[in-house]
């Protein structure tokens, strides 16, 4: 091993029985099960204690978080150290289903309740009857349906879609999101009442760039893990690599991360890891280009800068689950206006062939 690499140890993981007070067997089982949070951060350490606290009990979380934070593993640690770890975890990413089907998902329908129900379907709150449904992107619900979703919390009963009779169920909901839902409300684009009702316990996830000093222990746990799927002799790591994994900020967070790592290792053609940086996104890597890291001199500046580097990263996409605004952890409309404001009623995209778009 020479003096410029690190060596690859066993992953360093997060003590779950320690850190959640496990006693009694069954909450032991559970934590045996629960995810792998990688990182010995206090600001790790500062979440992990919230969920401790709040487990136990059957409150309604609201996690907020960057997107690839981990709000996901967060929600399943609350589910996997409470009484209800023996039922469902159902997962429903509000974001991802079209808000025609969404309603369906949610609540089910009984046959002939619209065009093309051909039979009946059990909705996740039922699913997740004496479990926990966890709602991703609760920000991307939409208004028809939060009045819906505001009754069966408050009264633990519900109607599918074209049927008569009512369910009811016995659920603990934990949601997520990476906006700014209390923003959100001043907009009308989101309900007050609702907003209240879910966030009884609030848990931020911190971004990557916050707690910088877990990632060497993630770099070496994504590592192996890619290393040994992939059968590759990958033993230590470069720590020219490594210093600069560090540096960097980490826009798309632990998710990006995990992403880089994975096609280091497949690029990776001897024992040592190491790879380019800087293919990663020129813009926000610290030492790529300092003059073009320079910090504009009024806030104005700043702020235009940063929603332009985030559309340039988003390839001109500003709505969308991947595009600006989500990044931005912003609606879509607050965004445009935003740029409006800015006067970036268009802008050039990073490869100086390619046509100007516009945010109208």
């Amino acid at each position: 091993m020479t003096a410029n690499t690190s060596w690859v140890p066993e992953t360093p993981a997060i003590n779950h029985n320690a850190c959640f007070g496990i006693e009694d067997a069954t909450s032991a089982k559970a934590a045996r099960a629960l995810p792998e949070i990688i990182g010995n951060s206090a600001a790790l350490h500062q979440v992990l204690e919230m969920v401790r606290v709040v487990a136990p009990t059957d409150a309604t979380v609201l996690i907020h978080g960057e997107t690839g934070t981990g709000k996901e593993l967060m929600a399943e640690a609350v589910h996997k150290c409470s009484d209800r770890a023996a039922g469902p975890f159902v997962k429903v990413n509000c974001a991802a289903i079209p808000a025609g089907l969404l309603e369906s998902e949610l609540f089910g329908h009984e046959r002939g309740a619209y065009t093309g129900a051909v039979a009946r379907s059990i909705g996740r709150f039922e699913r997740a009857n004496r479990g926990t449904l966890f709602l991703d992107e609760i920000g991307d619900l939409p208004l028809e349906l939060q009045p819906k979703l505001l009754r069966v919390m408050q009264e633990k009963q519900f109607e599918r879609l074209g049927g008569s009779g009512t369910i009811r169920t016995d659920v603990r909901v934990i949601c997520a999101t990476h906006h700014n839902l209390a923003q959100m409300t001043e907009e009308r684009q989101f309900r007050t009442d609702l907003f209240y009702r879910l966030s009884v316990f609030p848990i931020t996830v911190p971004p990557l760039r916050e707690h910088a000093e877990d990632i060497p222990l993630l770099v070496h746990h994504f590592a192996v893990g890619y290393a040994q799927r992939m059968q590759k002799p990958i033993t230590a790591v470069s720590e020219e690599f490594m210093q600069a994994l560090t540096r960097y900020s980490w826009p798309g967070n632990v998710r990006e991360l995990q992403n880089f790592i994975e096609r280091s290792v497949i690029l990776a053609t001897g024992p040592v890891l190491s790879g380019s940086l800087p293919a990663l996104s020129p813009t926000l890597y610290d030492g790529v280009n300092p003059a073009k890291a320079a910090a504009p001199v009024t806030l104005e500046q700043a702020e235009r800068s940063h929603i332009l580097q985030t559309i340039q990263q988003t390839e001109g996409v500003i709505g969308g689950p991947n595009g600006a605004a989500a990044r931005l952890g912003l609606p879509r409309t607050t965004l445009i206006a935003k740029m409006k404001r800015l006067g970036m009623t268009s802008f050039q995209r990073a490869e100086p062939a390619q046509a100007s778009a516009s945010v109208a």
